[in-house]
């Protein structure tokens, strides 16, 4: 995919959720304030984190489009991978958060205190974050395989960590509103559970992050596929002292080969130029690739 094409559509899905978020979290903390809804107002703070996030994509993903230049020879697709490190680091930080002041909240009814009744506004902007935050979910994990960036991917988990929190904030507030003072506890616990699952998605991505940026192989699987599509070439024998890594949404690949020693060096050449279009064919226009040739034995 053209880089200017895939910078479009994530421009697009960025600000799509941008605007989304918007709305959505003036109107959870209208409906948090109005009905009396402490959890509503925490669910508002979550959705406004995923304004920062929308943001931090369309400040990496510009910069991680810019080609290569004299200072950043392999592109700048790191700092794409920069940016999921730190959307994971900012999942990780709510998830903190809810899980404190849910413990919070715990910790008052266990000393007696009584949790207030929520008003029917919050109930219902509840059910509207969930059902608006899944959607954007879909509609932007779907953007994000196809241009394949995981930073999009990555905002994609906060819109659905969203409405996993939504899912808790629902439950509590039906059960403080529907049951009964014995039963507002829900809420809080309802809300540990989700700060469970948004802390195991920050973790997720936080490693995957980390590990690109520390320079970790492509999987074996992956790996395996390279050698193969390299010896599938007419004249190539032996592929060895293969290295991978991401450099962002693309690939980089170096690998030695062995050709027969009496060919000539036009010949050898083609081989490589061959090896490097079906490998950009495979894996992507922008995957970098570097061939050492050595003479069979």
């Amino acid at each position: 995919m053209d880089s200017e094409v895939r910078a479009q559509k994530i421009y697009r899905v960025t600000l799509a959720g941008m605007v989304v978020n918007i709305l959505l979290c003036t109107f959870k903390f209208v409906a948090g304030f109005v009905g009396r809804s402490g959890a509503m107002v925490a669910d508002a703070v979550h959705s406004a984190s995923d304004l920062a996030t929308d943001l931090v994509v369309l400040l990496f993903v510009r910069i991680s489009s810019k080609p290569k230049d004299r200072n950043h020879k392999w592109g700048h697709g790191k700092y794409e991978t920069f940016a999921t490190l730190i959307i994971g680091v900012a999942l990780g930080v709510v998830g903190v958060q809810i899980l404190l002041t849910s413990a919070q909240s715990i910790a008052a009814v266990v000393r007696g205190e009584v949790l207030p009744r929520p008003g029917g506004l919050a109930l219902i902007a509840a059910a509207v974050s969930i059902l608006v935050k899944e959607v954007l979910y879909r509609y932007t994990v779907a953007v994000g395989k196809q241009v394949d960036s995981p930073s999009v991917i990555a905002n994609s988990w906060h819109h659905r960590s969203d409405a996993l929190s939504s899912i808790g904030t629902l439950v509590g507030i039906g059960a403080a509103y529907f049951l009964g003072p014995k039963w507002r506890i829900a809420d809080p616990i309802a809300a540990i559970v989700v700060a469970a699952l948004i802390l195991k998605v920050a973790i997720d991505l936080s490693r995957t992050a980390i590990n690109e940026m520390l320079e970790r192989s492509l999987p074996e699987s992956v790996e395996a596929e390279i050698l193969s599509e390299i010896s599938s070439v007419e004249g190539v024998c032996d592929p060895h002292n293969l290295r991978t890594r991401r450099l962002g949404p693309s690939i980089a690949v170096e690998v030695h080969i062995r050709v027969d020693g009496c060919m000539s060096v036009t010949h050898s050449h083609d081989i490589t130029r061959e090896i490097e279009r079906r490998l950009k064919a495979r894996y992507g226009r922008d995957t970098s690739v570097a061939i050492h040739v050595e003479p069979l034995k």
